[in-house]
């Protein structure tokens, strides 16, 4: 279909589908009184599709908080701001030196160029934009003929994306791909393209569900060495996804982030809403020691912020699937997957030959641990767990390869 579908339908058949029309998220900052006077309500943007091989974005937004068209002086919009998220994961003073980080995507986002422009002004960061060389949007065939077809949920979750990793590598370029649709064979070629421009971090806001063949499409990751792909854990609480569940790939889970008088500034435990838990069709890669899963893949393997209760500011003018545009409130693992992608690229580029994935197994005094809450039947624990991983950035030290690593490539030739 081309163009903007109806807003309306779009709206009503994500409500029915996903059956999320107003579940209830822990109270947390930025428009959420203590004392439980208000709950706020999200839903979740992109409705599963039937069909197992369409791909699904993994946005959520807030609606118990209405879109803001614009901020009015000396105001800041609603939502975590990219100041707030460098000083929760230690980010400040890190630079990502130019870096690409390469973010995939279905369908067309027509105002991105100027939605991430307002984005940017408004926290203070640098413009980033085409003619500058930061920002380039390409299709999956590497062309700049880009998609024709308007989704609004795909849209929001491009903004997302974009602004996400611009709140955490502000100085990192930007490459989007574009596919032609959400379909598998769009979506792989999307990566493998990001890829073939010479992106080492790509961030992916999308899944499908757990399915037998899925091993058959991880030689998209394990062929890539030296390439750190970040994907989404899901929104399902407790539920395993797939990529996320490949074991070529960091697997980002969410957590609930909130504001405290503390020297960090935020306390965090486990989302309930993040996916996690044991890959039903995935072996257990050899970095991951835990008990969880015996024989299988563990999900997660790193988390950020991604309750909508205490979501992020996010600008989006496509329009988004209410109908609304302007200042948005987002959450889902949405949020964390782009933005451990820039705490990826700020590290710096991964050592040939080797899977990013597996670095923070081998730094986990580098994450805050979260030790608290519970997604499905996993709760969060000291040390490695399922709904957390390893836990939350602290600093980029943990995405960084081993010593070990590198001489390890070198010695190989790579």
């Amino acid at each position: 279909m081309q163009g903007v579908r109806p807003i309306r339908s779009l709206l009503a058949a994500a409500l029915v589908l996903v059956g999320l029309a107003a579940a209830p998220a822990a109270a947390g900052a930025h428009g959420s009184p203590p004392g439980g006077r208000h709950q706020p309500t999200a839903v979740r943007v992109c409705p599963q599709p039937a069909d197992p091989l369409v791909a699904a974005c993994t946005a959520m937004l807030r609606t118990d908080l209405p879109p803001m068209a614009s901020v009015p002086p000396n105001a800041r919009p609603p939502g975590l701001s990219p100041q707030d998220l460098r000083r929760a994961y230690k980010l400040n003073g890190r630079r990502g030196q130019g870096r690409t980080v390469a973010i995939t995507i279905a369908h067309h986002h027509p105002n991105l160029e100027s939605d991430l422009a307002v984005y940017r002004r408004q926290f203070g960061l640098p413009p980033c934009t085409k003619a500058r060389g930061c920002l380039r949007v390409i299709n999956q065939r590497g062309g700049s003929t880009l998609p024709t077809t308007v989704v609004p949920e795909w849209s929001f979750e491009e903004s997302i994306d974009v602004d996400m990793v611009s709140a955490a590598c502000a100085d990192c370029r930007i490459l989007v791909v574009e596919n032609d649709s959400a379909f598998a064979a769009d979506m792989f070629a999307g990566v493998d393209q990001a890829v073939a421009q010479g992106a080492k971090f790509i961030s992916n806001s999308w899944l499908f569900p757990e399915a037998p063949f899925e091993p058959a499409f991880d030689f998209h990751f394990s062929n890539h060495p030296g390439v750190a792909f970040t994907f989404a854990s899901g929104d399902h609480g407790g539920m395993t996804q797939y990529p996320a569940a490949s074991p070529y790939v960091t697997a980002v889970g969410g957590t609930t982030l909130i504001p405290l008088h503390t020297p960090r500034g935020f306390g965090e435990r486990a989302w309930s809403g993040t996916g996690c838990g044991c890959s039903a069709f995935e072996p257990k890669p050899s970095f991951q020691h835990d008990t969880i899963c015996p024989h299988n893949r563990t999900i997660a393997d790193v988390s950020a912020v991604a309750d909508p209760a205490t979501g992020v500011a996010v600008y989006d003018t496509a329009p988004t699937p209410g109908g609304g545009t302007g200042w948005f409130v987002a959450g889902g693992t949405s949020v964390a997957a782009p933005l451990v992608a820039g705490a990826y690229a700020l590290a710096g580029n991964p050592a040939p030959g080797t899977f990013p994935n597996s670095y923070p197994y081998a730094h986990p005094q580098d994450f805050f641990d979260i030790t608290v809450g519970q997604a499905g039947s996993f709760p969060a624990l000291p040390g490695y767990d399922a709904p957390t991983g390893v836990g939350t950035p602290d600093g980029v030290a943990g995405l960084r390869a081993p010593v070990n690593a590198w001489h390890g490539a070198v010695h190989a030739g790579a």
